[in-house]
């Protein structure tokens, strides 16, 4: 069984996250994503209030094969332990990209799991920063955002 882990903050889950999970889980036997409890970072949005958002988008989009935790260990550690075979990481441009790599690349020396990229397609210039900001001013989000996740944080 193929299994890929999605490991992030998901702070909030945007639509960019949503086109990753659906490529990815034509890939995967299996995807899980896990929604990180970084210690040193201040969460935005409860993680398990998230947590029960994205399942919701889950099964609303029929994705079945497609899993949500949260831990609190190195993304490689949790991978291992749920016999991930690869890391799964979307990018949106070659900054992105420039950036993922050096964390794939230490990655793999420590895990032997190989990180598999997956564009974020149209929703490349969403990211959770832009979507915390524009609600901080009051925007209307709905559009970047599968709605079970703006119902959760509005």
């Amino acid at each position: 069984m193929k299994i890929g882990f999605y490991a992030g903050s998901f702070d909030p889950f945007t639509n960019g996250h949503l086109h990753v999970v659906r490529q990815s889980s034509k890939l995967f036997d299996k995807v899980i994503i896990g929604i990180g409890i970084n210690s040193n970072k201040n969460r935005r949005f409860d993680s398990e209030i998230m947590k029960k958002a994205i399942e919701k988008v889950l099964a609303r989009e029929g994705l079945t094969n497609v899993s949500v935790i949260t831990y609190s260990k190195l993304s490689v550690d949790i991978a291992n332990e749920l016999n991930a075979n690869f890391l799964i990481r979307g990018i949106r441009n070659g900054m992105d990209y420039d950036y993922e790599e050096n964390i794939a690349l230490i990655n793999e020396e420590l895990s032997n799991l190989d990180t598999i990229y997956v564009r974020s397609g149209k929703y490349g210039a969403i990211s959770s920063s832009m979507i915390v900001e524009f609600l901080s001013y009051g925007k209307d989000v709905s559009n970047l955002i599968p709605k079970e996740i703006y119902d959760a944080i509005k």
